[in-house]
């Protein structure tokens, strides 16, 4: 079946508004704006890589919900799937963040309630939408914004589902928008048996899913109990909030194979927000660009993830030539040019 869209993400579009430098958000006079949310970050990042994405939600009819359409389509991405909120109070979600320097640790305030995402129904959208696309992706962080979001989006994996759609899930667990663990357990595993591509890191498998063992063993876990193709943790190691190592682990469930390389050492930390859903950009392109070769996805999810920490704001802004570039350097033993020149 022709598909229109390689990609299509359903989450929150969010402003972000940042202190310049590192001054803090409790005494600054300047905000600096930018567009976030981590399916958007997901659908950026493949698009800039070279596929057709789009993203699905719902904003405010107004001057700010203008902003984040003019904001997405600069990135390439789709507005098809946009929904605008008529109502006279509807609002954007907008977090603020601060960024640390060590022994101060990065912030964000959020003000996210009541906002126009939390309307979208899935009567907002016509039933030609679950068989226009390849991959559809979401996150924990939609599952947990309330009920009738959540509601939206585990019948939308549904749907998708049904028409042959792979559905890519990442956990992204956010303490803040659940009641707690158990909450996002019981509402998580209603939806495992439709994933096919689960991203999860091994902290969260320890303490939300309660598992145990290596994190080879968690995988192995998760794979004898739901019937996935392929799952993904990343691997970071803070040395401070300037200073990050990062690689990730991704498992073959059906030919039960694990793929790892040598982690990006000592990354120049500019920016980390938007950095694992840049990896999970590089995996996804890897997978759909790549006739779903394991190995090339991590290394793709890794060099996008790793280059993403080193450029402000959520949302990458490597095209395929850069991060092809960074992987090639990544494998080389011997000397690499300081420039690109």
């Amino acid at each position: 079946m022709n598909k229109t869209f390689d990609l299509l993400t359903l989450g929150e579009l969010l402003l972000r508004l940042s202190p310049n430098n590192n001054e803090r958000i409790a005494r600054t006079e300047l905000l600096q704006v930018r567009a976030g949310g981590a399916e958007l970050n997901v659908a950026s990042g493949v698009s800039l890589l070279g596929l057709r994405t789009g993203v699905i939600s719902k904003v405010p009819d107004n001057d700010l919900g203008r902003n984040i359409k003019n904001r997405i389509r600069f990135c390439g991405v789709s507005d098809d799937f946009l929904v605008y909120d008529k109502d006279k109070y509807a609002r954007m979600g907008i977090y603020y963040y601060e960024n640390g320097a060590h022994p101060r640790k990065p912030r964000i305030v959020y003000d996210r309630c009541n906002t126009s995402m939390d309307k979208i129904s899935i009567d907002d959208f016509d039933d030609s939408i679950y068989s226009s696309t390849r991959c559809f992706h979401t996150s924990g962080i939609t599952l947990g914004l309330c009920e009738q979001v959540r509601e939206t989006a585990i019948e939308m994996i549904k749907r998708f589902k049904a028409n042959g759609t792979i559905i890519s899930f990442d956990v992204n667990y956010r303490a803040n928008l659940w009641r707690d663990e158990a909450e996002a357990r019981d509402c998580i595993t209603q939806i495992l048996p439709y994933v096919d591509i689960f991203f999860c890191s091994e902290e969260t498998s320890r303490l939300t899913f309660g598992k145990e063992g290596t994190v080879e063993d968690i995988m192995r876990s998760f794979a004898a109990e739901y019937p996935m193709m392929m799952i993904a943790s990343t691997q970071r190691i803070v040395h401070s909030p300037k200073v990050h190592t990062f690689g990730s682990i991704v498992y073959d469930c059906r030919g039960d194979k694990f793929y790892q390389e040598e982690p990006y050492h000592n990354i120049e930390v500019v920016d980390r927000i938007g950095s694992g859903d840049a990896y999970i950009s590089g995996v996804l392109y890897g997978l759909l660009a790549r006739d779903f070769d394991y190995r090339i996805a991590m290394e793709y999810g890794n060099a996008t993830s790793s280059v993403k920490n080193t450029i402000p704001g959520d949302m990458s802004s490597s095209d395929l030539k850069e991060i092809d570039s960074i992987i090639s350097a990544h494998k080389t033993t011997g000397r690499v040019s300081e420039m690109d020149r």
